[in-house]
């Protein structure tokens, strides 16, 4: 019987995120040495790689940086939830932050044929991390964002995981304080653009279009249908565009308002979220 411990499983497991049967198997096969146990782990996480990459990863984590009106937001994406809230895979990540940072990468493509001090990509990187961690680990998403004042924010969805939702959020004029709170408002309605220009014209068209046959279905008088049309696309503005929601912490101001009483004005934001 191999000499290790229960003890030594826990310790593995923790050390490299891989499934308990293949901390067991590896522990056996090493009789016991951990530190060749880990060896093993690690290459036959690299023969499983191209296995891997036929799973889905919709666990993970949202990571952010903004200092000197510059933000950097990423997604790394794994496969199970105790993987994602691992202090391998937390660092993991602070360290894909530091390298999208560093580069100035506004896409997972630059973010991953960028080069670390070390010389090795950072998809060489994500490959080991796969290898080691044993699951199919990706950076999914990269976002950069600059103005005069930019500031992130980080929402837990859950106490357990680390954050699921990450914004960025620019402004110019005001103060960070306002530009936080608008990233908390982002984080909790999550508009899809900054003002209704960003809209295409055929999806109002089409809005109201849908209008129009719903309040026709509906029975609604003939000589009501414009005003009724346009309470309905305004109402879609609403749900989509951040200048034009109620805001979060007084929903009988909008978020335009708040800032304009703020002084200031809105020039921009990114909102990811995990697996979306």
């Amino acid at each position: 019987m191999a000499n290790y411990t229960a003890a030594d499983i826990k310790a593995l497991r923790e050390k490299t995120a891989a499934g308990m049967m293949d901390v067991k198997k590896a522990l056996d096969e090493a009789d016991g040495d951990m530190a060749k146990a880990e060896e093993l782990l690690r290459v036959k996480g690299l023969k499983g790689v191209t296995k891997r990459e036929g799973r889905t990863a919709s666990n993970g984590l949202v990571a952010a940086k903004a200092d000197g009106g510059v933000g950097t937001l990423v997604e790394v994406l794994c496969e199970t939830d105790f993987v994602a809230k691992g202090e391998r895979f937390g660092a993991l990540a602070a360290q894909v932050l530091d390298q999208a940072v560093a580069t100035g990468a506004a896409t997972a493509e630059d973010l991953l044929a960028s080069s670390l001090a070390d010389g090795q990509s950072v998809q060489q990187l994500i490959d080991e991390a796969n290898a080691t961690i044993g699951e199919k680990i990706e950076i999914k998403r990269v976002a950069r964002l600059e103005g005069e004042h930019v500031v992130s924010y980080l929402h837990k969805t859950s106490p357990d995981l680390p954050a699921q939702i990450g914004v960025l959020v620019a402004t110019s004029g005001g103060d960070d304080v306002v530009a936080k709170d608008v990233a908390m408002h982002v984080a909790a309605f999550s508009p899809s653009v900054l003002d209704r220009s960003e809209i295409a014209a055929e999806t109002i068209e089409n809005e109201r279009r849908l209008a129009e046959a719903t309040a026709r279905e509906e029975g609604k008088p003939e000589a009501a249908l414009p005003k009724i049309i346009e309470g309905r696309v305004n109402g879609y503005f609403k749900d989509n565009v951040l200048l034009e929601q109620p805001f979060a912490k007084d929903q009988k101001k909008s978020v335009a308002k708040v800032l304009e009483e703020a002084g200031a004005s809105a020039k921009g934001f990114v909102r990811f979220r995990v697996g979306a």
